[in-house]
């Protein structure tokens, strides 16, 4: 497994990696250029990619978080919220990471040191042009969690 950074120039080729993690392009391009790409690969493939983003007062952002269907449930989301804790502690005291109220995606987080501290009620029927639905739920709220580095 290898985690390596991503050059600016070569961010749109994750273009669909991306979209499984936000599905509305236009807000993926509110914070693709500011934050630092990671990819995951093993076994030769791209199993996962993360963009982390410095959103100031000692706070980094983990903005899009997105492992490859056929390689879910095997350790590589894990691993790049490792990769991320490990790389930002020298610089940012809090890692942050916004998500909605998904039945699969909080726990996940929750599992991963983070913990719930604020919501954000109908975010995703304000900011979204379309419904969005993870494990058979339409997803309204932000959820924001959050853990020292």
């Amino acid at each position: 497994m290898q985690i390596t950074r991503v050059s600016d120039a070569e961010k749109l080729q994750y273009r669909d990696l991306l979209l499984l993690a936000d599905e509305q392009w236009s807000l993926i391009e509110r914070y693709l250029s500011r934050g630092e790409m990671w990819v995951l690969a093993d076994g030769g493939s791209v199993r996962a990619e993360c963009v982390v983003t410095d959103e100031g007062d000692g706070v980094c952002e983990v903005k899009n978080l997105a492992v490859v269907p056929s390689s879910q449930r095997k350790g590589y989301g894990r691993a790049m919220i490792e990769h991320v804790k490990r790389t930002y502690s020298p610089r940012f005291s809090r890692l942050r990471i916004c998500t909605g109220d998904s039945p699969l995606t909080v726990p996940f987080y929750q599992s991963c040191g983070l913990a719930i501290v604020s919501r954000d009620p109908g975010y995703f029927v304000r900011a979204y042009d379309h419904p969005i639905f993870e494990a058979g739920k339409q997803l309204t709220d932000l959820v924001e969690l959050e853990c020292a580095l």
